[in-house]
């Protein structure tokens, strides 16, 4: 079996604020290393591609091959499909790990959507999307279903739709910068034991997600001018001062406009200062 896992790191226990997933003083990598090895425990034998999805994508230790031989990791940002790099129609099934709610979600910690700073929201075909949903799409374009998402309370209520879906419940969110976390030896447990269950069922089990062509995307920017730079990418109409349009039958272009409005919109930050 292969095992797709796209870790991000703010939806994982023991996380609240920016300072906890950034390098510093207040870094938890221990956080993440601890339940990812918890959740590789589960797995077993099975291969497994662990993609960093988290900001520069270098938050996984090369160190946990030595522990665990089946993994293979991918690392480094600014690669192309960058949260979904590497997957293919060989996968068996995709794990989303310490993801998130979606950006201006009620109480939900550290929300955001591709960017915490340039992007307000984002629609497919009028849906409102948070990264796991926008992610998983991309997986249906090989036809790889969805098995299991670790992450918050907020963002559990949110992928609902999704059939057999398992989900870990990492904490429950309080405010955008406050949680309340149960027993770490607890939930290291939890998810050791879901990974297992989900392991046991077949591939047919779970389902594979796609958004109906042609594909509308909507993504309304924090502001005008981030909004004045998106406007120039190929296929693009301007909806308002902070909205863009693009509207195709292909999810990679969609999800191409996606990351390249993200990545584009850290210019901004220099215009104008």
């Amino acid at each position: 079996m292969k095992i797709y896992v796209s870790v991000d790191f703010e939806g994982l226990g023991g996380i609240v604020q920016w300072s906890d997933v950034s390098k510093g003083n207040n870094y938890k990598q221990n956080y993440l290393m601890e339940q990812l090895r918890a959740f590789l425990k589960g797995v077993g034998d099975n291969y497994v591609l662990i993609v960093d999805s988290h900001a520069s994508g270098d938050n996984v230790l090369w160190d946990i091959t030595n522990e665990f031989h089946n993994v293979e990791i991918i690392s480094g940002g600014l690669r192309k499909n960058y949260m979904m790099s590497g997957i293919d129609e060989t996968f068996d099934r995709v794990v989303f790990f310490g993801y998130h709610a979606s950006i201006g979600s009620k109480y939900s910690t550290m929300d955001h959507t591709y960017s915490s700073s340039s992007i307000h929201n984002i629609w497919i075909n009028g849906q409102l999307v948070n990264e796991a949903i926008i992610n998983a799409a991309f997986a249906g374009l090989y036809n790889v279903p969805i098995s299991m998402v670790i992450g918050d309370d907020k963002l559990k209520d949110e992928l609902t739709f999704f059939k057999n879906l398992y989900y870990v419940e990492t904490k429950v969110s309080l405010g955008r910068f406050s949680a309340k976390f149960k027993p770490m030896k607890l939930l290291l447990k939890e998810i050791e034991a879901k990974t297992r269950e989900m392991i046991s069922k077949p591939r047919n089990f779970f389902e594979s997600f796609k958004f109906k062509s042609p594909i509308e995307l909507i993504i309304e920017l924090s502001d005008t001018s981030r909004a004045d730079l998106v406007e120039m990418l190929p296929l693009t109409e301007r909806l308002d001062g902070r909205k863009i349009k693009v509207v195709h039958s292909d999810y990679q272009v969609i999800f191409d406009t996606i990351l390249s409005v993200a990545f584009i919109c850290q210019v901004a930050k220099t215009i104008g200062r």
